[in-house]
């Protein structure tokens, strides 16, 4: 069993986390700055808000670095990870937070729209995790992957058709990852949680769904848990199943929701 000093467990991860400037991805490299994590880089499309994020983390004790970049493109992926290995050494985390939730059902979404959600939610992810395993494999040293997908990714609403197509996808190159570099030591998990109390999601409930500035209230308050999905709850599980203490964990794809799927 392994032990860690108080607060220490991920002492020695050097993590690239994309989305991280808010929500999910910004709670995850706040867990791992409080487990001892000294080496941060936060990926995303906004520079000042990943520099603020970055700020923050640094007050905590991390050396932090931001790079901001549109991960739809596999060059940038590429020149993302480059990045990070120069910064920090080496990288041997990887948490692919980042997407886009736009809505579309089959009948209405354009070719556009499909397009820059799967560039974004699995293009993105597969070429950062290409290249974090490629590193991994000259480095001959162990590495844990964590996609973060959705619940969506068992079927999903009507309007989210392409969005959870992507997520789908995603689940199966989790698996698929996890079982071709298993003998490598590089694990491949996902978590898929349910709806999540975001920035994002704030956004997300005005702008297709002309939400009222009360949304949230209303939306906990119908939950059978009372509340939505909170990032910084889901960031403890996250940071355990990135850190050693899981083990032989890989291919998992982790239900963190209150909606049981088959229940009634």
């Amino acid at each position: 069993m392994a032990v860690h000093p108080a607060g220490q467990r991920h002492a020695a991860t050097r993590a690239v986390i994309t989305g991280g400037g808010q929500g999910v991805g910004f709670a995850i490299a706040e867990a791992l700055v409080a487990e001892g994590c000294r080496a941060l880089t936060l990926v995303g499309r906004d520079a000042g808000k990943l520099e603020r994020a970055a700020a923050s983390l640094r007050a905590g004790g991390g050396a932090v670095t931001s790079v901001a970049a549109d991960i739809s493109r596999a060059a940038e992926c590429e020149r993302v990870i480059a990045a990070a290995i120069e910064a920090m050494g080496g990288v041997n985390a990887l948490v692919n937070a980042a997407a886009t939730s736009a809505r579309g059902t089959l009948d209405d979404t354009s070719e556009a729209t499909f397009d820059a959600i799967f560039a974004t939610n699995v293009k993105g992810p597969f070429f950062l995790m290409q290249a974090v395993v490629r590193h991994a494999l000259q480095t001959k040293a162990p590495a844990s992957l964590l996609n973060i997908l959705s619940m969506a990714a068992h079927g999903g609403a009507a309007n989210l058709t392409p969005y959870a197509s992507s997520k789908g996808a995603l689940a199966t190159l989790t698996r698929n990852v996890a079982n071709a570099y298993r003998a490598q030591r590089i694990r491949c998990n996902a978590i898929l949680p349910g709806w999540m109390d975001t920035p994002g999601e704030d956004v997300v409930q005005r702008k297709w769904h002309d939400a009222p500035a009360d949304w949230l209230v209303r939306a906990e308050a119908a939950q059978p848990m009372g509340q939505l999905v909170k990032p910084d709850q889901l960031a403890l599980l996250a940071a355990y199943v990135l850190s050693s203490d899981a083990g032989v964990m890989t291919g998992a794809l982790i239900d963190y929701d209150q909606t049981v799927i088959g229940g009634v």
